[in-house]
């Protein structure tokens, strides 16, 4: 039974990869600082999987205490890295913070392994902007980035992609999400955002149980079926079992070069008013919603090509835009009832 380091583990995409993994076999080790997660987390994930997994609370931008934890973890066999910050919006405000974190986090964990190491690493779409064309392969161009939380993503594939030029023991796959949403179906883990949501699906939830007023939907006017801008939304327990599949290829060896990239998402495109429909036939529940004008910075429409997911990791994702709604929705109601 490998054991896999989870660097975030008590976040949203961490917290599900971990039952994931345990699921799969795997022994799990969760390092986390819980600058935008809950503690509580590792209570509800030993609810779902009968054991409170290895955690040490450990702020990965510290080189000398990041290098302690490697010395005493030499079993390690492979690290999933989802530790950053990762909130659009302030990190136009605070650029120095998010590059400061989110890069020095990665290098001290590359530095600390000595490069002989399996990575995953949680990267983005974002890295495409508003594609030249549609659904969206791995060989498009990265366009220049939106903000500087979407360039850390970028900056660090380059980070990854030159390491790996001249360290042969480092393996990397870097997995590019589309829009993640939804929850476990137990509804003990889902997206906890701090303060008002950026994403589009809790505050959904969040406007439909009463904690925020009206949604809106930015923009009616794009070129796009209804008016409203185009998303690839993947329901989040289909995209752990891909960071599960990415460790296998790896460990495996199957991998055609030590730096891999992959496409997560479910390949189709769903519009921001065919979400809300969505949510309100498989909840039962109306919305509340306005029309707003274009965000800036917005892209007007963005779906993967997954193909590569396919046929190299042997992963599809399963679950559609009802379930992804119906858990989300039963999340919510268990967060009122069982306030973190």
């Amino acid at each position: 039974m490998n054991k896999i380091l989870v660097t975030g583990g008590t976040g949203f995409i961490g917290s599900h990869t971990v039952v994931e993994l345990h699921n799969a076999g795997y022994e799990v080790v969760i390092v986390d600082n819980f600058a935008n997660s809950n503690p509580k987390i590792l209570d509800q994930i030993e609810s779902i999987i009968g054991i409170k997994p290895e955690f040490v609370e450990l702020d990965l931008c510290d080189e000398a205490k990041v290098a302690e934890f490697a010395a005493k973890h030499t079993d390690i066999a492979g690290v999933i890295h989802f530790a950053a910050y990762k909130a659009v919006g302030e990190s136009v405000q605070q650029p120095l913070k998010y590059y400061r974190n989110n890069f020095y986090s990665l290098i001290n964990v590359i530095n600390a392994f000595n490069s002989n190491l399996n990575l995953v690493f949680s990267s983005s779409c974002t890295v495409y902007g508003q594609p030249d064309v549609l659904p969206v392969t791995e060989a498009a161009p990265v366009k220049k980035a939106e903000s500087p939380y979407g360039n850390t993503k970028q900056i660090a594939e380059e980070i990854l992609q030159e390491t790996c030029a001249v360290s042969p023991d480092l393996k990397v796959i870097s997995l590019r999400y589309f829009n993640p949403v939804g929850a476990h179906e137990t509804a003990l883990i889902g997206e906890l955002p701090i303060g008002v949501p950026q994403n589009l699906i809790p505050f959904i939830t969040q406007s439909a149980i009463g904690k925020r007023g009206p949604i809106t939907v930015y923009g009616n006017d794009y070129d796009t079926k209804d008016g409203s801008a185009v998303r690839d939304y993947i329901h989040v327990v289909d995209l752990a079992k891909a960071h599960v599949a990415a460790i296998q290829r790896l460990e495996q060896q199957k991998a055609e070069s030590n730096y891999e990239v992959f496409n997560l998402g479910t390949g189709r495109g769903t519009t921001v008013l065919e979400v809300i429909g969505a949510f309100e036939q498989a909840t039962g529940e109306q919305l509340n919603y306005t029309i707003g004008a274009r965000r800036e910075g917005d892209v007007e429409k963005v779906w993967g090509d997954v193909t590569k997911s396919a046929t190299a990791l042997g992963w599809t994702a399963e679950l559609g835009i009802n379930e992804m709604m119906s858990s989300a929705w039963n999340w919510e109601k268990y967060l009122k009832d069982n306030p973190f």
